[in-house]
């Protein structure tokens, strides 16, 4: 663990209970923060989030913008999750902030508490153009609505996950996603189903809340689609040939077309989109492994390995397609080394990549992991050959002896950042 996160942890309750009472407390002893970011781009949604984030940084730093951003979980380093004016912060800077925090004293405030309150303190005192702040869980009570007065809200697609925090209903979690709407502030809102979409646009157009919250929405508003190996992008107003995204799979071109809708309600030049799109990085969205022990060994057998942190079903299906895609092009066998946290819908995981014929073979990893025995039990009830391993480097062995030309680890962003922590030129920049 590294050093900023076993801090939190002795010293913060571990424990999520959303919200936003001890969140406000706690930025009004520190000055309100969150009043004082530069313009803010607000983003919730189920899947997608992060790569959603990565691309509109991307695009804004490509026109010159010096861009704030605010992610989470981290995958190695704490530090992943603040992003200053382009560079990841440093210990030294954020040390001070979090004595700060902790001698706030009548607020037990939560780890993700504290570290959100440390993220608008440092971009507050940082300057930039503009802040992309990332939802921790579900929007309404997350420590980040705090924010008042973004410029964007971004809603990526809303589905099942989370079911302790959020429940087990679309429109429940929708309404959830949906509080991050504020009055007057443009809503950018990906594809959805039905259920999600009618209760968006109903949060959107409360007169509770005042002047309505203006909606953006693809399939609606505008799209995107890829052709020719590029992407397009249209609305009622323009037609846009563009690069295809540098983040693979065809889940990435709705994530990219979502971050173009905003960067051009943000008056984004074309040429910096498509350099955004071009140069996004996202690690452990479908990461092509050559480095590291991992991917060393794989490139030594004439293998290819990938990493994916997608942990519920709506992003195992994305992840289906992706490998479909690849099969179709270049069909090899097919081998997924898959670990999950023991609260996750693994049966729904499993029954998203039923048809990939993969051999599974489940790991464990350090914390509230799924014991891989049962994870095996479950890949099996859906129809997946599958065998438990005591770790991914064993995994690894017997894809590789059993001719696995390509390889997929999966299931969970704690086992993706135990793979890229393995060494340090896999570590997220």
């Amino acid at each position: 663990m590294d050093p900023i996160s076993e801090r939190l942890r002795q010293r913060h309750p571990q424990k999520i209970d959303l919200s936003l009472d001890r969140m406000r407390t706690l930025c009004a002893v520190l000055g309100n923060p969150q009043l004082r970011l530069p313009p803010v781009v607000h983003v919730a949604g189920t899947n997608g989030k992060g790569s959603t984030v990565a691309f509109i940084r991307a695009m804004a730093e490509a026109a010159g913008l010096r861009v704030h951003a605010y992610t989470s979980p981290h995958l190695v380093r704490f530090n992943e999750r603040i992003r200053l004016a382009g560079k990841l912060i440093e210990d030294e800077q954020l040390n001070p902030i979090l004595d700060r925090i902790e001698a706030v004293r009548g607020v037990e405030a939560t780890v993700f508490e504290s570290t959100t309150a440390a993220a608008f303190v440092a971009m507050a005192e940082t300057p930039a153009d503009l802040a992309v702040i990332e939802v921790g869980l579900g929007g309404t009570l997350d420590a980040t609505n705090v924010i008042e007065r973004p410029l964007l809200s971004v809603i990526t697609p809303v589905d099942l996950d989370h079911a302790e925090f959020l429940g087990t209903s679309i429109a429940g979690i929708a309404a959830e996603k949906a509080g991050i709407l504020k009055a007057g502030a443009r809503g950018i809102v990906a594809r959805q189903s039905e259920e999600a979409m009618a209760v968006i646009e109903a949060v959107a157009g409360s007169s509770v809340r005042g002047q309505p919250s203006p909606l953006t929405v693809m399939g609606v508003d505008f799209d995107a689609w890829g052709e020719r190996g590029g992407m397009v992008y249209q609305d009622q107003e323009r037609f846009l040939d563009l690069p295809a995204p540098t983040l693979v799979g065809g889940h990435q071109i709705d994530n990219a077309g979502l971050a173009v809708a905003a960067a051009l309600e943000l008056d984004l030049p074309e040429a910096a989109i498509a350099e955004g799109l071009s140069t996004a990085a996202w690690p452990a969205r479908l990461q092509r492994l050559a480095t590291g022990p991992y991917g060393e060994k794989a490139r030594a057998a004439g293998a290819e390995l990938w990493l994916d942190g997608g942990h519920n079903p709506h992003a195992a299906r994305a992840l289906a397609a992706a490998i479909a895609v690849r099969e179709a092009r270049a069909p090899m066998p097919l081998a997924l080394i898959v670990g999950m946290l023991a609260n996750k819908d693994s049966a729904g995981f499993f029954e998203a990549l039923k048809d990939s014929g993969a051999h599974v073979f489940t790991v464990g990893f350090e914390g509230a992991a799924a014991d891989p025995e049962a994870l095996a039990a479950v890949s099996r009830g859906h129809g997946l050959g599958a065998q438990a391993a005591p770790s991914v480097e064993a995994a690894l062995d017997r894809a590789l002896r059993l001719g696995a030309g390509r390889i997929v680890i999966c299931g969970s962003l704690y086992l993706a950042g135990e793979v890229l922590g393995a060494a340090s030129e896999t570590w997220p920049k």
